[in-house]
């Protein structure tokens, strides 16, 4: 029977069309009743959600079930990310994934171990062949857990197409009860160009909302003139979470005539950053609230349609105007949004002005920027507009910018360290300084020569930072010399500051031993019942280094029968 599924996955493989969702193929992945945590979509940092995320009853260790029949083809397991993470493809061409496992099932967490103990790391990624891991629709494949970036247990579950493009799961007839319509939090109104004014200024405006017993909103009447967009902070809620999820399609229309939509149904990948052009970026950074713009500013993501005049405004004087928003969530339940516009031109209002610098960036170029021992890089088409940038230098400190603008391609960031001595010069790496961190945060850094080069994700404030403290250990559950027979795990505490872990490796008796690492919990895990601790007399070393290459050795001796 598994030889025949084999070499039927195969021939549908090759042979399917995707030409329609199918609407009973995919089965919940739990069997407990399915409430969110997190929508597919939903706008998270720098990227979109690209499943959903189910609650399991704030536990650990619920059943995880394979959606459909198929043949086990990735398995990733890492500190961060989605942790332990296990992707199942399918005869139809489609692959489901299910991340932030407590465990793998155990004929795949004993494949798993095999490979981890043959590498000796905890972290790997694997692609097994079709015929070697075969699943059927509805079998346990793994446990749930918290492993990775999980904030709390959860299933993340993902349906992808052939080419690895996210598609919302409840488009393939996956049910969560939702009979809520989204929530509206705010409008905003943006005048786009310099003679442009909403409410007889030239500065982005916060509009007056006012909530109707339909549950629909209006908003209080504006004034405005020329070329304006409008933004919106909406959410969604299920019946039975109180979580602010995303919503699922937004469609704008000015005087009766459809002018803008963007469709959460399905993206990739490659383009889910460009979620930081969709926002206001600045907004986000100093207000921790993403609005959503309603206009197309030269943004390539696919989830925005084909729309008149990109969405934008044109308000002309003398007029009366209606803009309408629609909101719909996943169960097409609507919220509508009214706004009157009538157009008052004004002249006497000023433009909004930017103050100038000596560093005019053009988005279209490389640049270089040198001052004092920092050299910066930035590679044509980091950013979307041209602008004056903020840069200076204060000793081993860089001002590059404030954090306000999104950026889609790293920075290089580079200090001469040719006057500190070989040995500081080993320790010393770039960080991104945080106000709100007691150490400034570790950056990816290498060292050429005398040149000590870092990559930055997005602007802000740099600074040249050494590290010679070594990580901590400690045990968290054995004491030196203790016997531990009816112990199954062995648990050990590391922590370091400021540049933080960067890899541990852990003996017993001279043999490697797979130790799990929980970042947020800082602890390392080893299970016995891996069979490979079987001496009576056992000596545990464990060594630890930073991103800097300090490092510390942690030694016990304990005793099992």
């Amino acid at each position: 029977m598994r030889l025949i599924l084999f070499f039927l996955l195969l021939f549908t493989l090759s042979t399917y069309s995707q030409n329609n969702y199918p609407q009973d193929y995919f089965a919940p992945p739990l069997e407990v009743p399915l409430v969110l945590a997190g929508t597919f979509a939903e706008l998270r940092s720098n990227h979109f959600h690209s499943g959903l995320d189910i609650k399991t009853q704030q536990r650990e260790g619920l059943k995880v079930l394979a959606s459909a029949d198929g043949f086990v083809s990735r398995i990733k397991v890492s500190h961060y990310g989605y942790g332990k993470a296990l992707y199942i493809t399918h005869p139809n061409g489609y692959t489901t994934v299910y991340a932030h496992l407590q465990k793998f099932s155990p004929e795949i967490e004993a494949y798993v171990k095999k490979q981890q103990y043959t590498k000796e790391s905890f972290e790997i990624e694997l692609f097994p062949k079709a015929g070697d891991l075969l699943v059927t629709k509805g079998n346990m494949v793994a446990y749930s857990g918290n492993t990775g970036g999980s904030a709390g247990p959860h299933l993340h579950f993902e349906i992808r197409d052939k080419n690895e493009h996210p598609i919302n799961p409840m488009l393939f007839g996956i049910n969560v009860k939702d009979s809520t319509p989204p929530f509206v939090k705010a409008v905003y109104a943006y005048p786009i160009e310099k003679h442009s004014h909403v409410n007889h200024s030239n500065s982005k405006q916060k509009l007056r909302l006012i909530p109707l017993q339909n549950g629909d909103y209006t908003v209080e009447n504006i004034e405005a003139y020329g070329k304006i967009g409008i933004g919106i902070i909406t959410n969604d809620r299920q019946d039975h979470a109180p979580n602010k999820n995303g919503v699922d399609n937004i469609q704008t229309f000015f005087n009766g005539s459809k002018s803008y939509e963007l469709d959460f149904s399905t993206f990739s990948f490659d383009e889910t950053s460009h979620l930081n052009r969709l926002i206001d970026y600045q907004h986000y950074k100093e207000e921790k609230e993403r609005i959503q713009k309603l206009f197309n500013d030269e943004n390539p993501l696919s989830i925005l349609k084909p729309s008149y005049n990109d969405g934008y405004l044109t308000i002309k004087d003398s007029t009366s105007s209606v803009f309408k928003i629609k909101v719909n969530d996943y169960k097409n339940n609507p919220s509508w949004i009214t706004l009157e516009i009538k157009g008052v031109k004004n002249d006497s209002i000023k433009p909004e002005t930017k103050k100038p610098t000596p560093y005019f960036i053009k988005a279209d170029q490389n640049i270089n920027l040198k001052e004092g021992k920092f050299s910066v890089d930035i590679y044509k088409d980091t950013f979307y507009d041209d602008f004056y940038m903020d840069f200076e230098v204060h000793n081993d400190t860089l001002i590059l910018h404030d954090d306000i603008l999104p950026v889609k391609k790293n920075i290089s960031i580079s200090y001469d360290v040719s006057n500190f001595s070989d040995t500081d010069k080993s320790k010393l790496y770039i960080a991104n300084v945080l106000g709100y961190s007691k150490y400034p945060a570790y950056i990816s850094s290498s060292l050429k020569g005398d040149l000590l080069t870092g990559r930055a994700k997005n602007l802000g404030t740099y600074a040249l930072a050494l590290d010679t403290i070594p990580p901590t250990i400690s045990s968290k559950n054995v004491r030196d010399k203790q016997w531990i027979s009816n112990y199954r795990f062995l648990k050990i505490k590391i922590d370091d500051t400021p540049s933080g872990i960067s890899n541990y490796r852990a003996t017993v008796n001279g043999k490697w031993i797979l130790m799990e690492y929980d970042y947020k919990t800082k602890t390392l895990t080893h299970d016995f019942n891996d069979g490979i601790v079987t001496d009576t007399k056992n000596n545990l070393k464990l060594i630890v280094t930073d991103n800097v290459g300090n490092s510390s050795t942690f030694e016990i001796l304990f005793y099992r029968k």
